[in-house]
């Protein structure tokens, strides 16, 4: 959410494709995701920027190989740094920038098939719950840019927003997110009722 704060231009070209699919009259709902593009680019991009997990498990080599000039012998343990990944000028034009688009000019796998691109590992160990994550991900994104304008509080500029993180096995950031959220859609898509089960 702080990334699409400080970019208000990405933060309004996802909910006009919001408003263009599901209007103003009902809630997003999983099978509206085939038919957001942008909206799941936002989500790959936060993912990519900001990822949950900047290293991976580590894995052992089961075999002698060299990757990048290195020897790795056999029986090490490797740590791919999956933050280093996605924040490499040779492999990211402009890593640095929030720029959803990258993933709408090339199709970019997020389930560990594409190494630039590894939020939920790869291989053997690829976290057999990254199709929920992304939906997830998707879903929490789309449900509050849809129903809520976001705003840095009155007295802040977006350039005052701390984006460090704090470093670990899960990156979350330094400095929690303070925001202004002002809503978007009729009063009573926000009622909550209950459901008989």
């Amino acid at each position: 959410m702080a990334e699409l704060i400080r970019n208000p231009r990405v933060q309004q070209k996802a909910q006009e494709e919001l408003d263009r699919v599901i209007g103003s009259e009902r809630v997003m709902s999983e099978t509206d995701f085939s038919n957001l593009p942008y909206l799941l680019s936002v989500a790959k991009e936060a993912l990519r920027l900001h990822p949950p997990t900047p290293l991976m498990l580590p894995h052992r080599a089961n075999a002698n190989v060299k990757i990048g000039g290195y020897d790795i012998p056999k029986g090490s343990n490797v740590h791919v740094n999956v933050w280093a990944i996605a924040h490499d000028p040779v492999v990211w034009k402009d890593p640095e920038s929030f720029r959803p688009e990258r993933f709408l000019e090339e199709d970019v796998d997020m389930k560990g098939h594409d190494f630039r691109l590894l939020p939920f590992g790869a291989g053997r160990r690829v976290c057999p719950g990254a199709q929920l994550g992304i939906n997830l991900v998707t879903s929490m994104l789309g449900h509050l840019l849809h129903h809520f304008c976001w705003t840095p509080p009155e007295a802040m500029k977006v350039e005052e927003i701390d984006m460090l993180e704090n470093p670990g096995l899960v990156a979350y950031m330094r400095t929690p997110l303070q925001a202004m959220a002002t809503p978007r859609l009729p009063y009573h898509l926000y009622k909550r009722i209950a459901v008989d089960m």
